[in-house]
């Protein structure tokens, strides 16, 4: 992909400034001017390099890498090998973790993602990353879609930068979780403040109910720092990861 140039220029934020409406101003190197939001993401995949200029240059955001770092370490502690995995990225956006897990070595991605522009993204940025790519809501899944992923056996799940958001919701998390077989890995991430009590998502009744009814066992738990705020302050987040053991039961799902 070739390297785009942009300016960024910060806008005057007189309020406390909140991750995902952080405002940019970006100076293109075609003269056109965007002023967007951190989660307008259809906008930002529109224009080749931005995500990654935005979030990776600019706000050092790093969580594919930890990620793909903590699943390998995991799978080797086991004695297993990551060629072995058929994995289903879940958000996938422009493919920056399905690209982590290629690198890796990995057997297969097939990605999944709501949005319609982070396929286009992808398909222009990182082709061929992907064996298959659906645009669609997890919760509602056309019965051919819900067919095809069953039949793709995957053993191994990854969401990064995601959950807790408007994004994916429990009931989505839950739906995806349950397409990994038994025994396979589960490898994600969520902001520090939505695993406690404080959460008003619904993740950290799910999490904590999903390990205390054995339904995952979780292999580990890092903190760290997912990427800068707009004012330079950290933004922590976990990257979990563990073994299925069983489905998620709808009664268990937070929606």
């Amino acid at each position: 992909m070739d390297v785009p140039s942009f300016r960024l220029d910060d806008p005057d934020n007189s309020c406390e400034i909140v991750q995902g409406e952080e405002r940019f101003i970006i100076t293109c190197d075609n003269g056109e001017t965007l002023n967007i939001r951190a989660h307008d993401y259809g906008e930002i995949y529109k224009v080749p390099g931005l995500y990654e200029y935005l979030f990776y240059e600019n706000y050092k955001c790093k969580s594919p890498t930890v990620i793909r770092s903590e699943l390998e370490a995991a799978v080797e502690s086991e004695n297993q090998d990551m060629s072995r995995l058929k994995v289903f990225d879940v958000g996938a956006g422009n493919g920056m973790v399905g690209e982590e897990l290629v690198s890796a070595g990995v057997e297969k991605v097939v990605g999944i993602d709501i949005i319609e522009e982070a396929a286009l993204a992808t398909e222009r940025d990182r082709p061929g990353i992907y064996a298959d790519y659906f645009i669609e809501d997890l919760t509602r899944l056309p019965s051919e879609v819900e067919q095809k992923l069953i039949n793709e056996s995957f053993n191994c799940m990854t969401l990064v930068a995601a959950l807790g958001f408007d994004d994916i919701p429990p009931h989505a998390f839950a739906e995806a979780y349950n397409f990994i077989s038994e025994s396979g890995w589960v490898a994600f991430n969520i902001k520090e403040e939505f695993c406690s009590k404080k959460d008003q998502t619904g993740f950290s009744k799910l999490i904590e109910n999903m390990t205390q009814s054995g339904i995952i066992d979780m292999k580990s738990q890092k903190l760290y720092t997912h990427r800068l705020c707009q004012d330079g302050t950290p933004l922590n987040y976990f990257a979990i990861v563990g073994k299925k053991q069983e489905d998620i039961p709808a009664a268990m799902i937070s929606t």
